[in-house]
C-alpha cells in the first residue's frame, strides 16, 4: 500500500487552475411589468380600394396615426348600415351592422380634425334626408292639423246639438278624431348625436326607426352613462343597442317601443378615458366595455412632419360621394337589407371560431381574462364583413354574398382588434396575472432572494391571492417573460416523497438597495 494515496490524496499537488468552473448567469435588463405592449398597425389594405385611399391619405396630410382615421371610417361604415342592413351568418344567427368603436390617443394627436374629414359626408347626407323629406312633413303637419280642427269642430257641435241629432253628430265627431290620431306626421331625419342623455338616445332612436350613430372626438358619452345628470348609471339603450335587443320604456312620461335599437358609437378619447370608465360600477359586469373595439395606438407627437402631402381632390371626392351613396341607398330600406355569407366566407368565420374558442378558457386560454370581450369577437367579424362588403358594393349589396376574401379582411381587422383590446385591458387592469405578478415581484425585491422556490413563495404570499399554485403558475410565468426570474432544472434525488419544489433563479437587480 505504501505509495498509494487515499481517496483524498488522489488529486493533492495537482494544478486544477485549468478546470471549467461554473459560470455566472448572466442578466438582461428586465421588461418593466408596466411596459405597453407591441400593438400592430391598423389593416387600411383590408378596406375597398376607395376607402383605404382615402384613409392613408388623412393618416399622412393629419400625421395621425394610420389606426384613428381607420377606427374611425368604420365606424362611419356602421353609422350608414346599422338599423338598415343585418348580416345572416347560419340558422337563426343574424348580426346588426352597426359596431361600437373608442380609438384612444393622447392630447395634440389632431382627433378633432380626422373626425371631421371622416363624418362630413354622414353629416351631408343627413341635409339631404332633411330637404327631401321637408315637403312630406309640411304636408303630414297641415293634414294632422286640419284633420284635428274638423274633429274639434265635430265635437263642439255634439255638444250642443239635442235629441237624435246629437248621436250622429257624436259618431261623426268620434270618426273625425280617430281620423287626426291616425294622420303620423315624420319626423325630420337624424343621423347622429353627440353629447346626449341616455333618455334623449332613446327617444331619438325611437323617432328614427330605431338607427341613431353616436360619433364624437370626445370621450363625455362615457360621463353621461355614468350618471353625470342622474347620478346613476343608465346603460340599458347602450347595452341593448348594440345587439338589437328590444328595447321598451314605460314611464309616466313616456312610452317608447324599439323591437331592434340598432346603435352605432364611434369616438377618439384620450386614454386616461379609459382607465376611468373601467372603475365606473357595472361598466365591465353589464358587459357595455365588452361591447366596443378598441384601438391604442402610438401617438406620434414628435416625430410629425411639417410639410405633408395634402389629400388628393378626386380621392376625397369619391371618398364624400361613396359615403353619401351608400348612406342614401340604404336609408330607404324600412325592413333591413338582409346579407348572405358565400359558403367559402362561411367556413373561413367557422375556422377563426375554431381557432379563437379555445383561448377563451379561464385559466389556460390567452383571452381567457377578456373573455366577455372575446366571446363577442366571432359576431364583431360577421358585421365588418358585411360593412365592408356593403363599401364593395354601393348599391345591391344585398343581392350578392359575402366573398371568402372579404371574410378574411374582416378577420384581419378582428385579430387587429383583439390585440389592442388586449392592450387597453391592460390598461384598465383586466388581467389578473399582471396584478399577481406585481405582488409576487414585491415580494422578491422585499426578501432579496437570490434563488427561491415555489414552495417557499406559497408561503409568503396571500392565500387570498393565490389560493393554490396553480394561480402562481401564470404570475411566474410572466415574470420569467419579462427576464426577472429563470426557472432551474430540478431533479428527483431518490426515494419517495414530495419531489423537490421547482426553484426560480432571481434577477440581482431586485436584491439592490433601492434608492
Amino acid at each position: 500500500m505504501t505509495g498509494q494515496p487515499v481517496d483524498g490524496d488522489l488529486w493533492a499537488g495537482l494544478d486544477t487552475t485549468d478546470e471549467p468552473q461554473p459560470a455566472e448567469p448572466t442578466w438582461e435588463e428586465p421588461i418593466p411589468l408596466s411596459g405597453r405592449r407591441e400593438l400592430p398597425a391598423f389593416p387600411a389594405h383590408v378596406f375597398p380600394a376607395w376607402l383605404g385611399s382615402y384613409v392613408k391619405a388623412v393618416a399622412e396630410e393629419t400625421q395621425t396615426p394610420i389606426d384613428l382615421p381607420g377606427s374611425i371610417a368604420l365606424s362611419v361604415l356602421a353609422a350608414a348600415a346599422g338599423g338598415r342592413s343585418v348580416v345572416h351568418v347560419r340558422g337563426s344567427w343574424r348580426e346588426p351592422t352597426n359596431l361600437y368603436v373608442v380609438c384612444a390617443l393622447p392630447p395634440a394627436n389632431r382627433k378633432s380634425a380626422v373626425f371631421a374629414l371622416l363624418t362630413d359626408p354622414l353629416y351631408e347626407a343627413e341635409k339631404k334626408l332633411q330637404v327631401t323629406m321637408a315637403p312630406a312633413i309640411v304636408e303630414a303637419a297641415m293634414t294632422a292639423r286640419l284633420a284635428k280642427e274638423a274633429a274639434d269642430n265635430a265635437a263642439a257641435k255634439a255638444v250642443k246639438a239635442d235629441g237624435g241629432k246629437r248621436e250622429e253628430l257624436i259618431a261623426e265627431a268620434i270618426g273625425l278624431a280617430q281620423t287626426a290620431e291616425a294622420v303620423a306626421v315624420p319626423v325630420e331625419p337624424l343621423l347622429l348625436a353627440d353629447d346626449s342623455t341616455s333618455e334623449t338616445v332613446t327617444s331619438l332612436i325611437a323617432e328614427q326607426g330605431g338607427r341613431l350613430a353616436v360619433m364624437s372626438a370626445e370621450g363625455g358619452i362615457f360621463d353621461i352613462i355614468a350618471g353625470r345628470y342622474s347620478g346613476a348609471p343608465n346603460m340599458e339603450v347602450f347595452l341593448k343597442g348594440h345587439a338589437g335587443d328590444r328595447l321598451r320604456v314605460n314611464r309616466q312620461t313616456r312610452r317608447e317601443y324599439i323591437d331592434h335599437p340598432a346603435l352605432t358609437i364611434g369616438l377618439a378619447v384620450q386614454p386616461d378615458v379609459l382607465r376611468d370608465i373601467a372603475k365606473v360600477k357595472g361598466f365591465d359586469g353589464r358587459g357595455l366595455l365588452a361591447r366596443f373595439l378598441y384601438s391604442m395606438p402610438r401617438s406620434l407627437v414628435g416625430e410629425r412632419a411639417v410639410i405633408t402631402e395634402q389629400i388628393p381632390e378626386d380621392i376625397a371626392a369619391v371618398y364624400a360621394s361613396n359615403v353619401l351613396a351608400l348612406t342614401l341607398w340604404l336609408a330607404e330600406w324600412t325592413d333591413p337589407a338582409v346579407i348572405q355569407l358565400s359558403p367559402e366566407a362561411d367556413k373561413a368565420l367557422i375556422t377563426y371560431q375554431q381557432r379563437v374558442e379555445p383561448q377563451l378558457a379561464a385559466r389556460s386560454g390567452a383571452l381567457g381574462h377578456i373573455a366577455n370581450w372575446a366571446g363577442k369577437l366571432a359576431g364583431a367579424v360577421a358585421r365588418m364583413a358585411a360593412l365592408l362588403h356593403l363599401a364593395e358594393h354601393l348599391e345591391g349589396g344585398h343581392t350578392k354574398p359575402v366573398t371568402e376574401a372579404t371574410m378574411h379582411a374582416a378577420i384581419t381587422l378582428g385579430e387587429y382588434f383583439t390585440a389592442h383590446a388586449l392592450g387597453v385591458f391592460d390598461v384598465m387592469g383586466a388581467d389578473p396575472t399582471v396584478g399577481r405578478a406585481r405582488s409576487v415581484l414585491e415580494l422578491l425585491r422585499t426578501q432579496k432572494w437570490s434563488e427561491v422556490s415555489k414552495r417557499d413563495l406559497m408561503v409568503k404570499l396571500s392565500r387570498a391571492e393565490f389560493p393554490t399554485v396553480t394561480d402562481l403558475d401564470p404570475a411566474l410565468n410572466f415574470l420569467e417573460e419579462h427576464g426577472y426570474i429563470r426557472a432551474q432544472l430540478t431533479l428527483r434525488t431518490g426515494g419517495r416523497g414530495r419531489p423537490p419544489s421547482p426553484r426560480y433563479l432571481i434577477h440581482p437587480q431586485l436584491s439592490e438597495p433601492t434608492v
